[in-house]
């Protein structure tokens, strides 16, 4: 029935969405899509359009999901009264919160053995 939704903002979306402001937004989604798609650049503008379209309140069977994240995106900045610049500085503080998540985050070490799944239950 929901083949076609996701859950969060899809990067997919982002081309769709070039010509829908000013000079300033198009460049950014210009310089977005030259990237792949798991540069930090293209997560932090995901985390700009998941926060700007709501996404982490969106139900799977809302009006909203059932149009889709590309139709749910359009409207929200098609809504959106602010000037270019400000769409900008909030790209830029998503991008800098993902930065300092990032940093923060605790390098994978990789282990000499497998542990022994069972074995773990066992002892709990």
């Amino acid at each position: 029935m929901y083949t076609q939704n996701e859950l969060l903002y899809p990067h997919s979306v982002t081309r769709q969405l070039r010509d829908l402001r000013g000079s300033e937004w198009r460049a950014l989604v210009d310089r977005i899509l030259q990237l792949p798609e798991a540069h930090e650049e293209v997560l932090g503008f995901c985390l700009m359009m998941i926060r700007l379209n709501g996404c982490l309140a969106c139900e799977t069977d809302s009006y909203r999901a059932m149009r889709g994240c590309a139709a749910c995106a359009i409207q929200t900045l098609r809504r959106y009264k602010g000037p270019d610049r400000d769409l900008i500085r909030i790209y830029e503080q998503a991008l800098s919160d993902l930065r300092e998540r990032l940093a923060d985050r605790q390098p994978l070490t990789e282990a000499t053995e497998t542990p022994d799944y069972a074995e773990m239950g066992e002892a709990a």
